[in-house]
């Protein structure tokens, strides 16, 4: 069975023709890097660095899932930090809809960490995404080398950095403060002032240390078929549905008490209208379809 051992580690020095040019003009950028999988300057043309979360919310996974879905259509290559929660879902969510990644590791190569990620690992390097690190191959993660590792995450981006949700005290903040440094674009995704994982992202656009994302247009330029709504032709129930959750995500049993309709019913149509790509559903919740 083949697992991401199989692919040999490369290297690259600081000076070197390949070492890749964004990554050279840093305050201390890497004397080395270390990397499984296809580095070209085509991977790294046009590129978003999305960060965020260990604890990603729901809001932030349906987040993710649209403007995600909107840079692979436009061939943007995601980076992220292939830690728990925001960093995982990006690049799930970027190679499901058949994009390229990059995951920039806070520890060697040869050392997977979280455990569970090791088949996303491989999942990366089949799809011709890379794994990167400043590291040593037997290299274990350190406190350290998370802070130290997003200056790569955000020097590699040309595009700019995006924040999903983030705490105020938190990795993706530091992450975001270097971008700011690097004078790279910094975008975030604002949320309710009641959630704690929404309490960094709001601060920074509230400070004007990043600009508020509401759609991936904000960021990118979106083909016309991406950005125009497809228009919908909904009768009877699928209209009612529709109504009452494209401002807010509910479960079956709410749509069904809400519309005083049978749950049977409910589901039944949120089937079709799933399979029609106007609901997704996260965690039991389901919601209009952005793009």
């Amino acid at each position: 069975m083949k697992t991401f051992l199989d692919y040999s580690i490369q290297n690259i020095k600081f000076g070197d023709k390949s070492y890749p040019k964004n990554l050279s003009k840093i305050k201390k950028p890497p004397k080395e890097i270390f990397y499984r999988g296809e580095l070209s300057n085509n991977i790294l043309e046009k590129t978003i660095a999305i960060v965020g979360t260990r604890q990603v919310t729901n809001y932030g996974k349906q987040a993710i899932d649209e403007f995600v879905s909107a840079f692979v259509s436009q061939g943007v290559t995601t980076i992220s930090g292939f830690m728990y929660g925001v960093d995982t879902e990006v690049h799930n969510k970027t190679l499901e809809y058949g994009g390229r990644t990059i995951s920039i590791f806070g520890n060697g190569l040869d050392y997977v960490y979280p455990p569970e990620n090791d088949k996303l690992y491989l999942k990366i390097l089949e799809n011709k995404g890379i794994v990167m690190s400043e590291y040593e191959k037997d290299m274990k993660p350190q406190l350290w080398t998370y802070p130290a590792r997003n200056r790569i995450v955000s020097a590699l981006s040309t595009i700019g950095v995006l924040v999903i949700e983030a705490d105020i005290d938190s990795g993706s903040m530091i992450t975001a403060k270097i971008a700011y440094e690097q004078k790279k674009n910094v975008w975030a995704i604002p949320g309710q002032i009641t959630s704690k994982s929404s309490n960094g992202t709001n601060y920074l656009i509230k400070k004007g240390l990043a600009k508020m994302a509401t759609s991936p247009a904000d960021i990118v330029s979106l083909s016309k078929q991406t950005e125009e709504k497809i228009q919908l032709k909904l009768d009877g129930l699928e209209a009612e549905v529709y109504a009452i959750i494209e401002n807010e995500n509910l479960s079956i049993d709410e749509i069904s008490m809400k519309l005083g309709k049978d749950i049977v019913e409910i589901s039944a149509t949120l089937t079709m209208m799933a399979i029609k790509g106007i609901v997704n559903e996260i965690g039991g919740k389901y919601f209009i379809s952005k793009v």
